[in-house]
């Protein structure tokens, strides 16, 4: 151990070089008997230093691992491993002449994040003003009424004849932009209604400040409703059913949202749009049956209902170029087109299988090969019926395996990349949207955890929490509120138009994305872990989206619940 003095020179010496870029660690913190790691980016062999504040005493010290290599990058990194630490209090760390961000060794240290992450939702309302005992500074006026709807003439039906007025108020706008997208919302609420299902104590628990924290409703619950509810005025009817979306006929520009008054419309039926809705409203009824019947029995007649349109209708794609030939106004906002309806069909019914037990819908649910198994996404919701499987009803013993198979091959050499997570072992793991391909990758070996009870594959989730919260290639903490180097700049109109210094907390940032497809010039890396910009220009790689929040409440949340 260093004597205190020299310590304290060390310090001072480093901590004008300090530098993200160098030394990437989870900027939030970290739990006294968890692992404990940070990355040295273009490091070199030799010891690092843990440096406790305020007084600059080094209470560990270790030898750098290393060196670790990606095929697609370039550059080479070593291992500072400090998991033997357990003593409480805030740190920094050194080596190779750089010092980290100050961090924290905590008994909860993600509870301020999780509670942020999921307030983000109340922060995204539509048709409401958010006042400031609930949203402090980032109060807004009520924006999106949306009490006057005009069917699309794509939605045109005979109940409904184009230029029909609906009112669906309510909801979340789903990303930087103000529009609310059932297929989004599928998966969104899929997720966090999932996280109750996982959670039920921890979840009861939770006040997040929010109009509805005082009912007897569970906050998640409440702000899940808030969508729910929107997403039920989406569903016809006459004959069951669901628009796809709800939107203006273009992107508003970045104004606020009751400075945006184009007209809008709800947008063609669809079949993936349908199902998700019946999926969502079928894992609905059996999560709000305790607390509210009516809401209850009213999900699951959307739900059977949804899914009967959807069998009289199983191939109705939602192909916005082609209907844009057919109908006007042109509608030119997000598509969310999917071509392919078999995860969705085996999705809604396994949430139908679980919630009423009718053998009818179980020859829809393939059990796939885990080696076959896609990660969850927005177009690809497999993953959520296996997981519905495996916590409730006949099926579990047959999906288990699988989960578990799917975890180990997530697992499998993640030891040897460069920033030692499961995330980013390879180049692919950097799409639009990569920072939920991280949050959901963490999800399936929460899943894997709640099976087996193994360590592993608990300290590999926070391997990924860590690389959302700092230990990353760009060093961003990709949380907004949260970390040293944190994102300021998201493509968010609200963020973007307020007028005040800090974008709306609690929001993930997409995170790198060698597509680039914004074209945006202030991308400095084409390396595909590094390709991110905080300019709220990059919508390719800084917007933020609920379909990305969702997984990484669900990451925060479970860690912290285990954690308890």
């Amino acid at each position: 151990m260093l004597p205190k003095l020299i310590t304290t020179l060390l310090f001072c010496v480093y901590a004008h070089t300090l530098s993200a870029q160098t030394i990437a660690v989870n900027q939030v913190g970290f739990y006294p008997s968890g692992p404990k790691k940070a990355i040295i980016k273009d490091g070199k062999p030799g010891n690092f230093y843990l440096i406790r504040l305020p007084h600059n005493d080094t209470v560990f010290s270790g030898k750098l691992q290393g060196p670790f290599v990606n095929k697609y990058s370039p550059h080479a990194t070593y291992l500072a491993d400090f998991s033997r630490v357990n003593t409480k209090g805030t740190y920094r760390l050194s080596a190779n002449g750089d010092t980290s961000y100050a961090f924290s060794i905590r008994s909860s240290p993600h509870n301020a994040a999780a509670m942020a992450a999921m307030k983000g939702y109340y922060l995204q309302r539509a048709s409401m003003p958010l006042g400031p005992t609930y949203a402090g500074k980032w109060q807004r006026k009520a924006g999106h009424p949306d009490n006057h709807v005009l069917i699309h003439p794509s939605a045109a039906s005979p109940s409904r004849p184009a230029g029909t007025v609906i009112s669906s108020t309510g909801g979340w706008y789903d990303a930087g932009d103000y529009n609310k997208y059932i297929v989004n919302s599928g998966i969104t609420m899929g997720t966090l209604l999932s996280l109750y299902e996982d959670f039920p104590a921890y979840c009861n628990k939770i006040n997040l400040n929010i109009p509805e924290s005082r009912n007897q409703l569970p906050d998640l619950l409440d702000e899940c409703l808030y969508n729910l509810r929107w997403m039920l005025t989406m569903q016809d009817p006459a004959d069951g059913g669901v628009y796809h979306k709800l939107t203006n006929a273009s992107f508003d520009g970045m104004v606020m949202p009751h400075e945006a008054t184009k007209p809008r419309y709800v947008v063609q039926k669809g079949t993936a749009a349908t199902l998700d809705f019946a999926a969502v409203t079928a894992q609905a009824a059996r999560v709000y049956s305790p607390f509210n019947k009516k809401l209850a029995d009213s999900c699951r007649t959307a739900a059977i209902k949804a899914w009967e349109w959807a069998q009289q209708h199983p191939n109705v794609l939602y192909k916005q170029d082609d209907m844009n030939k057919q109908y006007q106004p042109p509608v030119v906002t997000g598509a969310y087109g999917d071509n392919m309806m078999n995860d969705e069909v085996g999705w809604a019914a396994a949430e139908l299988y679980v919630t009423t037990g009718d053998e009818q819908y179980r020859p829809f649910i393939k059990l796939l090969p885990a080696q076959y198994w896609p990660l969850p996404s927005w177009s690809q919701v497999q993953l959520l019926a296996y997981y519905t499987l495996s916590r409730k009803g006949k099926l579990k013993q047959e999906v288990n395996p699988g989960i578990i198979a799917f975890a180990d091959k997530l697992l499998a050499g993640s030891d040897s990349t460069t920033y030692q997570t499961v995330m980013g072992k390879q180049a692919g793991d950097y799409v639009w949207g990569s920072s939920a391909v991280a949050a959901n990758q963490g999800i399936a070996l929460l899943q894997a955890y709640r099976i087996t009870r193994k360590p592993i594959y608990l300290d590999a989730a926070i391997s990924n929490l860590d690389y959302l919260m700092g230990r990353n290639a760009t060093g961003y903490c990709f949380l907004t509120g949260f970390g040293a180097k944190r994102v300021m700049h998201p493509h968010h109109r609200v963020s973007v138009a307020d007028k005040i210094t800090g974008p709306v907390p609690g929001l993930l940032s997409g995170g790198p994305n060698p597509g680039m497809q914004d074209k945006c010039t202030t991308y400095t890396s084409k390396v595909p872990d590094e390709a991110f910009t905080d300019d709220d220009c990059s919508y390719a790689s800084n917007e933020i989206a609920i379909n990305w929040n969702a997984p990484l409440v669900y990451l925060l949340w479970a860690v912290e619940a285990l954690a308890k």
